[in-house]
C-alpha cells in the first residue's frame, strides 16, 4: 500500500503519533492490558485519528501485520526448532564450553559479540538473533548474573551489522540512491560498525548489566516440562529407565547422555551462514549487472539462500544428525512441538508491533516530515542523521527511515559532487539515525523484549538505550571522518 496524502500538518501528525505511543505505554504498563491487545487497539485508534477512510482501515492494519509476520514467523519458528534441538541434545552447551575455553569466563560476553559480528555479516538481525539465542541463554545460565551481560553484545552486534554494513538492504538501498559505490561503503562501514559496536554496545552492556538484573528467560527454551515436572535436560540426566529411549509419552523424550561434537554443532550453524551468504553475493552481483541472478543455477542457489529456506534446511539436517540418532522421529516431533508452543505470543506481539508501525508509516507522517525537513540549513551529514532519526522515531522502521532519507537528500548529494568515501559516510550517518531510539512502534523492540523475557519498561531502559548509544557512536565516528576526508 502507498501512504495517504496527509490529512493534517506535520505538527498534528507528530502529536497523534506521540499520543498513540503514550496511550500504548499506559495500557501495557499501567492498565496491564496484554501487549497484543494493546497494540491492535492503539493501531485502530491511530488509524482513525490520522484520517484513514473507514473502509481502508482493515487493509491498513493488515499491511504492517502481514508484512512483519511474513518476515518473522518462519524465521522464529525454524530458529526455535533448531535452538531446541541444540539445547536438549547438549549442542548449545558444547558450543558454550568451547567458547569459554577459548576466551575465558570473563571474556564470554566479548566472545559472543565477536561471533555475532561474524555471523551478522550476511544474516539479517532477526534470523541471527534466533539462531544465537540458545547459545546466549546457555552461557548466561552457566555463569549467572544479569542476562544483559551476554544478550546485548550479541544482539547489538547483529543490529550494528544489519544497519550499517552492506550487503544488508538498508545501507545498499541508501548507497544506490545517493549514487555511491557498494564496495566503498562496505570498506568504510565495517570498521565504523566495529568501533560503534565496541563503544556503543559492548561497553554499554557492561554498564547496563551491572545496574539492571534480567533473569535468564525460559519463554523459548527450557521451560517445557513433562508430567513429572522435569525439563528436557533433567530427563536426559535422570531418566535412566531401560526401554525409554525414543518413546514419547508421560515420561517425555530421553535423548541419551552423549552430546554432539563441537565440529558437528559448528557445521550446523555454518549451513545457514553459507547458504544465506550465497544468496547475498548473488543479489549483489545481480544488482551490479555482473550476472543474471534470476535464471538458472544462480536462481536455484538464491532460493536455497532465502533465509526461511536456509533455516528449514538447517532444521532438517539437525533432525538427522542431532535428533534421530538419539530418539525416534516421534520423539523429535515432541521436542519441536514443545519449542513452538511458547513462541505464539512472541510472533503475534511482534506482528502487532509491525501493525502499529505500518499504520504510522501509511499515515503520511514520513512524507510530511520529509517535506518540512528538506532544507534544514545544516551540513549534509548532520541533516542526514537528523532526518533519519526523526523518521525512525516517528514510524519505527529502520529500513523505511534509511530509504526515505536517502531519497530525500539524493538531490543535494548530486549537486554537491561528493566522492564515494563521503557518500559512504553519509550512508553511515543515515544508518546511525535509523538505529537510535528503538521503541514500541518497532517490531524489533518486541522481538527482543519477548526473546529475553523483559517487560516493556525494562526493554526501554536497556535495548532502547543500547540502540541509541550504538547509533550515536556510529554517527560520531562518521562525523569525525567527514571532517578530515
Amino acid at each position: 500500500m502507498e501512504a495517504i496524502e496527509p490529512v493534517y500538518g506535520t505538527a498534528t501528525l507528530l502529536l497523534i503519533a506521540a499520543g498513540a505511543v503514550a496511550l500504548l505505554l499506559f495500557l501495557i504498563m499501567k492498565v496491564k492490558l496484554h501487549a497484543f491487545v494493546s497494540l491492535v487497539l492503539v493501531s485502530v485508534l491511530t488509524a482513525l485519528a490520522v484520517g484513514f477512510p473507514l473502509a481502508d482501515i482493515p487493509d491498513v492494519l493488515m499491511f504492517g501485520f502481514a508484512d512483519t509476520l511474513g518476515s518473522v514467523a518462519l524465521l522464529v519458528a525454524f530458529g526455535v526448532m533448531l535452538g531446541r534441538l541444540l539445547e536438549v541434545t547438549g549442542g548449545a552447551q558444547v558450543l558454550a564450553d568451547t567458547l569459554i575455553a577459548r576466551f575465558g569466563e570473563r571474556r564470554a560476553p566479548l566472545a559472543l559479540g565477536v561471533a555475532a559480528l561474524l555471523f551478522g555479516f550476511p544474516i539479517f538481525f532477526d534470523a541471527g538473533l534466533v539462531v544465537f539465542l540458545p547459545i546466549i541463554l546457555t552461557v548466561a545460565r552457566r555463569f549467572g548474573g544479569s542476562l544483559l551481560f551476554y544478550a546485548l553484545p550479541a544482539a547489538g552486534a547483529f543490529a550494528a551489522m544489519h544497519a550499517i554494513v552492506p550487503p544488508h538492504p538498508g545501507p545498499v538501498a541508501a548507497t544506490e540512491q545517493l549514487g555511491g559505490d557498494i564496495g566503498v561503503t562496505l570498506l568504510i562501514g565495517i570498521p565504523i560498525a566495529l568501533v560503534a559496536w565496541y563503544v556503543g554496545v559492548y561497553l554499554v552492556s557492561r554498564f547496563l548489566g551491572a545496574r539492571v538484573f534480567v533473569s535468564v528467560s525460559d519463554v523459548v527454551f527450557g521451560a517445557a516440562r513433562d508430567a513429572h515436572g522435569r525439563t528436557d535436560a533433567e530427563r536426559v540426566e535422570n531418566d535412566d529407565a531401560p526401554g525409554k529411549a525414543g518413546v514419547p509419552g508421560e515420561q517425555g523424550v530421553r535423548l541419551g547422555q552423549q552430546p554432539p561434537r563441537f565440529g558437528t554443532v559448528l557445521g550446523l550453524l555454518l549451513i545457514p551462514l553459507v547458504l544465506i551468504s550465497c544468496d547475498t553475493v548473488l543479489d549483489t552481483l545481480g544488482t551490479a549487472g555482473t550476472l543474471d541472478a534470476d535464471e538458472g543455477f544462480p536462481a536455484f542457489l538464491g532460493l536455497l539462500g532465502t533465509t526461511p529456506v536456509a533455516l528449514m534446511i538447517t532444521v532438517i539436517v539437525a533432525i538427522m544428525v542431532l535428533g534421530k540418532p538419539r530418539t525416534s522421529m516421534e520423539g523429535v516431533r515432541k521436542i519441536v512441538d514443545e519449542a513452538l508452543g511458547p513462541i505464539c505470543a512472541i510472533i503475534l506481539i511482534t506482528g502487532a508491533g509491525g501493525m502499529f508501525g505500518g499504520v504510522l508509516e501509511l499515515s503520511g507522517i514520513g512524507d510530511a516530515l520529509s517535506s518540512s525537513l528538506s532544507d534544514l540549513g545544516f551540513s549534509l551529514i548532520l541533516q542526514a542523521f537528523i532526518i533519519a532519526t526523526l523518521l525512525r522515531v516517528a514510524q519505527g522502521s529502520a529500513t523505511v527511515a534509511l530509504t526515505t532519507t536517502g531519497g530525500l537528500i539524493a538531490g543535494s548529494v548530486g549537486e554537491a559532487g561528493l566522492s564515494n568515501p563521503q557518500i559512504a559516510l553519509l550512508v553511515v550517518a543515515i544508518a546511525a539515525g535509523a538505529t537510535v531510539l528503538s521503541h514500541v512502534n518497532d517490531s524489533g523492540f518486541w522481538l527482543v523484549s519477548r526473546f529475553f523475557g523483559m517487560d516493556e519498561k525494562t526493554t526501554l531502559k536497556t535495548w532502547t538505550v543500547m540502540e541509541t548509544t550504538l547509533g550515536l557512536s556510529a554517527f560520531a565516528v562518521a562525523l569525525g571522518l567527514w571532517a578530515v576526508i
